[in-house]
């Protein structure tokens, strides 16, 4: 059984007449009649008995009739879907850690499907540390994943070490971040203009999870300056770690994101010499076919477009 024979088949039992079937499917009525002719002889069973000049469907042939409506329908609507798929629709999966959840995700998607092109585009969300995101993304689970790396050296040099680490995936900066040091409000310090890298030495650190990228980050900046922490608590994001530095637990070293700005903490940049900053990366797989919803929003993140 071929879907042709099913196509024909279905024309001759709703028309109930082989001529009009056969002009309908653009073939001869001979050939029609033979195609039916072979799905007969295939199933063992009559489909049509002759009403005059029409047809009409047998026992059998009804049957096959409401089964072939299911298929050719099924047939059109993937026929469709993949049509919008290669034009404006299309399914994405990204991966991101929780510190993009509150606004870069959700803005920047809000701002490709503004566009027309994208509008019928439909996203799955999924979050959880780099590590893991870029696991998934190698298994073919996410189209693009967001987050970091541990880094304690300059942009470029940093990305080239990314691609001996992970020579299939792309990474592309996307957002710099300068990292600070938050302090409860009654903090002792809270009143210096910058504090210095000794401070971590000094008072109880919160701190991110450490299989984490910002955690292997900051991790490398008090081993770089020869700092021991107290460590009294892991966090996953900056939500969590500025929820505890408000309430007296410790202080902590952070990305300066919006969610740190709050009226029950205090903010405090690093002396000059210890600044540093944190980038974020979008990763997708080299070298491997993406979808033109994908690839769209690819371009759009690469152009600026999500500030």
């Amino acid at each position: 059984m071929t879907l042709n024979q099913l196509t024909y088949f279905y024309h001759a039992a709703t028309l109930q007449h082989f001529n009009q079937a056969a002009e309908k499917a653009n073939i001869s009525e001979p050939s029609l009649s033979r195609s039916i002719a072979t799905l007969e002889a295939e199933f063992n069973v009559i489909l049509f008995e002759k009403k005059g000049r029409n047809v009409q469907l047998t026992k059998a042939g009804n049957v096959l009739l409401k089964h072939a409506t299911y298929i050719l329908n099924e047939v059109q609507a993937t026929e469709n879907k993949m049509h919008q798929i290669a034009t404006d629709g299309g399914h994405i999966d990204i991966a991101y850690v929780s510190p993009l959840a509150r606004n870069y995700v959700p803005r920047t998607v809000r701002a490709f499907l503004s566009k027309s092109q994208n509008k019928n585009v439909i996203f799955n969300f999924h979050q959880d540390i780099t590590s893991k995101n870029v696991e998934g993304l190698k298994l073919g689970n996410y189209d693009l994943i967001f987050g970091s790396y541990a880094e304690n050296e300059p942009d470029t040099l940093h990305r080239l070490r990314l691609l001996r680490i992970e020579p299939d995936i792309e990474f592309i900066p996307i957002i710099q971040q300068e990292m600070v040091v938050i302090l409860p409000k009654n903090h002792p310090s809270a009143h210096l203009p910058f504090v210095s890298s000794e401070i971590f030495g000094q008072y109880p650190v919160l701190s991110y999870d450490r299989s984490s990228g910002l955690g292997k980050y900051t991790h490398s900046f008090f081993n770089k300056h020869h700092i021991l922490p107290e460590f009294i608590c892991e966090s996953p994001d900056e939500n969590g770690i500025a929820s505890l530095v408000a309430e007296g637990f410790g202080i902590a070293l952070v990305a300066d994101v919006e969610s740190i700005h709050r009226d029950d903490i205090i903010i405090k940049p690093l002396i000059p010499a210890e600044t540093f900053s944190h980038t974020v990366y979008m990763g997708y797989l080299r070298d491997h076919y993406q979808l033109p919803a994908v690839k769209r929003l690819i371009d759009f993140i690469k152009s600026g477009q999500p500030d």
